[in-house]
């Protein structure tokens, strides 16, 4: 196919045609990332417990680190890729796809062995002191088993990134549900029929990854525009340089993830247990909210991913009234599913409880709250994350780190401990709406600098 053929897409079709085309499979890929937890958490609440659900619970900061890396990974190389096709430099385009999936296959491996040797100390630092020891061992049998797929994750989202940037957003879904729906269908037999516990929920979650991780690399020969060799896959420093600042905002974001899981981890079991649920009901009902939420979450970071390429080769090419208009079309189709989810949240709390196993009152009690109260915002999760994303595929990572560090960080986490201080394990709950209003104010402030610069020169092209 010819290069100039296979990308004029960008340029001239609707946007509205192209966000379908690209954003449908991208939010596909990223639910289908939440689901892997998600489904591992269902079954090891119905054959586990509580108990497996709070072990789980604390060896998230495990997943989100290694998505930090990933993503941070993935999302630097495509938007560097995207710019470099906007700006018809296919040299470097490939030696950005070259670069990324090597430095990809390094850094998974380092995390695997660095967590692998160190897994107590992690462990304790999530929260690990205080809960029931069976939880701790659930924990560390469950942690130790899914650290082996690190490097197939961090591979995989590297080359189903650059999959979908270069035209095909098709397949890089399809790979990414083969390996969730294989993953269903092991966590079934391994933790219902074999009864293998929270070690077969691990396993099952490995064997899908790795089917993910064959179907990208199955699909590199068949790349259009650009073609992987040896060559391009040998590190170069300009290019590691060029692409990684890029991603900072993604690993800004997944790292303030692991902090705050961390934390809340830590003040769950501490406040929770000078309260009537005790230190292991907080833990467990919260990480079920979060991991609900990450569907939805995951539905604005593929909003965003989807948008990315489109945004990146426009404004490479100095499209500049097509960024904008793929910017508001973003965030426009973000708040209406955000307002889908935080309904579905708020009406269905106890039918969405329930999956997660039958427990006793005072668990139901807290989990209610947990919807009721930690998600009552939600909705704006769809203006807040593609408009990081947005900072990030223009080039502007500063820009994007704060967009992103916000919302974590800077409002949520302090807004956490003094709400905890002050009223104790429920008053946790409150952080999340006040710090998600809060970061919305702020990034509000930042896009509106952003739009006026677009207008700028959208009027000086025009002139």
């Amino acid at each position: 196919m010819n290069k100039n053929n296979s990308l004029a897409m960008f340029e001239t079709e609707p946007i509205g045609k192209l966000m379908a085309k690209f954003a449908l499979p991208a939010i596909a890929s990223m639910v289908v990332n939440s689901i892997y937890n998600i489904v591992d958490q269902i079954f090891i609440g119905q054959g586990v417990g509580m108990f497996g659900n709070a072990a789980t619970n604390l060896t998230f900061p495990f997943v989100t680190f290694s998505m930090a890396i990933g993503t941070m990974i993935a999302d630097g190389c495509v938007a560097y890729f995207s710019l470099k096709l906007g700006e018809k430099n296919y040299r470097e385009a490939e030696k950005a796809m070259g670069n990324g999936i090597s430095i990809a296959l390094l850094a998974g491996l380092v995390l695997t062995l660095l967590m692998e040797v160190f897994i107590d100390g992690v462990l304790l630092l999530c929260g690990g002191r205080t809960v029931d020891p069976l939880t701790y061992t659930y924990a560390k049998q469950y942690a130790s088993i899914a650290l082996i797929g690190i490097p197939f994750v961090c591979i995989s989202m590297t080359i189903n990134s650059i999959i979908r940037a270069q035209g095909n957003p098709r397949y890089a879904m399809f790979s990414n549900l083969a390996g969730c729906f294989l993953n269903i269908i092991l966590d079934a037999w391994f933790v219902l029929g074999l009864d293998m516990g929270v070690a077969g929920a691990a396993w099952a979650t490995i064997i899908g990854q790795v089917l993910n991780f064959v179907l990208a690399i199955a699909y590199i020969p068949r790349l259009n525009g650009v073609k992987f060799t040896l060559e391009c896959a040998k590190l170069s420093r300009k290019t590691v340089i060029s692409f990684i600042p890029l991603g900072i905002s993604s690993f800004f974001t997944q790292l303030a993830s692991t902090v705050v899981v961390i934390c809340m981890n830590n003040l769950l079991v501490s406040y929770g247990d000078q309260s009537i649920y005790g230190a292991d009901i907080p833990l467990a009902a919260l990480g079920i909210v979060m991991k609900v939420n990450s569907i939805v979450v995951s539905v604005m970071v593929g909003l965003g991913i989807g948008s990315q390429p489109i945004l990146g080769y426009n404004y490479g090419a100095k499209n500049y009234r097509r960024v904008k208009a793929a910017y508001l079309h973003t965030i426009t189709v973000g708040l209406i599913v955000g307002i889908i989810g935080w309904g579905c949240f708020q009406l269905f709390t106890q039918s969405i409880i329930d999956l997660f196993g039958q427990e006793s009152e005072l668990y139901n009690q807290f989990a209610l709250k947990c919807f009721h109260v930690f998600l009552s915002v939600i909705f704006l999760t769809g203006f807040l994350i593609p408009s990081g994303i947005f900072f990030q595929s223009i080039g502007k990572p500063i820009k994007a780190m704060a967009a992103t560090m916000t919302r974590q960080l800077i409002y949520f986490l302090p807004i956490a401990f003094i709400m905890a201080h002050f009223f104790g394990v429920e008053g946790l709950l409150y952080a999340g709406p006040i710090g998600d209003t809060l970061a919305a104010i702020t990034v509000a402030i930042l896009i509106l600098k952003e739009m006026t610069l677009l207008n700028k020169q959208i009027k000086l092209q025009e002139a």
